[in-house]
């Protein structure tokens, strides 16, 4: 049962990760942007999308720490 619990989440990690990056273009991924839209104030789905980014992680990070002690 936690097994099929913790891929779950991971793969919802992994789906609002992706939904959260903009300009997802090869040059912004390699440096190309100056980060002047670093600083700026998340609002509606954005702000949503990285609340339930710190959720997940928190979740798949402890999730992982329980498998290595049960294991």
């Amino acid at each position: 049962m936690f097994k099929i619990f913790y891929i779950i989440v991971t793969i919802l990690f992994i789906v609002v990760v992706i939904l959260q990056q903009k300009n997802a273009t090869l040059g912004s991924m390699m440096g190309g942007d100056a980060g002047d839209d670093m600083v700026q104030t998340r609002r509606g789905g954005e702000r949503f999308l990285h609340q339930m980014t710190i959720v997940l992680a928190v979740i798949f990070i402890l999730g992982g720490l329980y498998a290595m002690i049960i294991a």
